[in-house]
């Protein structure tokens, strides 16, 4: 079966553009020129991927984000002119996947995609599904089905987000260089480069620990990278 984007931009020439070069690699491709339209199709066609303009009208790309987050861990890249290092960071630190800055190559959007989607198509081996627990189970992740417990409640993890924690998690009381990390958990070129890391670790404190500011899990070794704490 076909996997499935779901294309949001008010631009129909470059929605076109990305109609034709995806589904010549074998996706389905939904679109939607607006922000309300794209929820919408969301929940109609229930896409594996989203990519998303930020420059519309009436529901912008930045609340239709915020939306899709509320509701779904679906991959999000998003594709927009806006390519200041405040608005990539503003764009990951609102739960997106990747950013691509406008104009594009087809042939960068395909990558991009391929990366993203990878991860979700890797099988896990058996020796990796295990649970890990932590402060007797206060913290728990499940590789089998790829979610995060924080005493006994589920929590909402994106794709790369849950990701990093795994990364992390896996590697528990190593210094872990912010490059390392990146490369590891970033497979590919993104816009925001090792910047990206510091405001997913921002994100993931605010899921996971009782007090952000004071973690007891995920622990900043200073000018160097973070740890993932025995704790």
């Amino acid at each position: 079966m076909a996997e499935r984007i779901l294309a949001i931009d008010d631009d129909y020439l470059v929605l076109r553009l990305i109609q034709h070069s995806m589904e010549k690699l074998g996706y389905e491709i939904a679109t939607a020129q607006d922000g309300a339209a794209g929820l919408e199709k969301l929940h109609e066609v229930k896409p594996h991927l989203v990519i998303l303009d930020l420059m519309m009208p009436h529901l912008d790309g930045w609340e239709t984000c915020r939306s899709i987050r509320a509701v779904s861990k679906v991959p999000i890249i998003i594709l927009s002119a806006r390519g200041s290092q405040q608005d990539i960071l503003k764009g990951l630190k609102m739960g997106a996947d990747d950013y691509l800055v406008k104009p594009f190559y087809p042939e960068e959007l395909q990558a991009r995609i391929e990366a993203v989607l990878r991860r979700s198509r890797i099988p896990i081996p058996e020796s990796d599904k295990l649970p890990l627990r932590f402060s007797g189970s206060d913290l728990v992740i499940d590789p089998a089905n790829r979610q995060v417990m924080v005493r006994n409640k589920i929590i909402d993890l994106t794709p790369t987000e849950y990701d990093l924690l795994l990364f992390m998690a896996r590697r528990m009381d190593r210094v872990l260089p912010i490059d390392v990390i990146f490369e590891n958990v970033w497979p590919y070129y993104a816009e925001a480069s090792l910047n990206s890391v510091k405001w997913y670790i921002w994100r993931l404190r605010r899921k996971i620990e009782d007090d952000p500011r004071n973690p007891r899990y995920i622990l900043t070794e200073h000018g160097i990278g973070y740890r993932f704490a025995l704790s």
